[in-house]
């Protein structure tokens, strides 16, 4: 049976076996997560719309520092 990508089999620690591939994330990929979050926690009332402009902000650097080590 062919082995379907992203199948591979992991070692012990989590790992392929392969070095880590750097891929670049989109501006687009970015605000789309940042939007996500920020609308959650609208939606679950721990954030207002009215600070909408504020918390995307702070959740949109967030998210970025995380991803592209900035």
């Amino acid at each position: 049976m062919a082995k379907r990508k992203g199948m591979e089999k992991k070692t012990d620690d989590g790992k392929t076996g392969r070095p880590p591939v750097e891929r670049a994330i989109s501006d687009e990929a970015l605000f789309k997560v940042a939007k996500e979050i920020v609308v959650k926690f609208i939606e679950v009332g721990r954030l207002t719309p009215a600070s909408f402009e504020e918390d995307f902000e702070r959740v949109y650097r967030a998210v970025e520092r995380t991803v592209r080590g900035k």
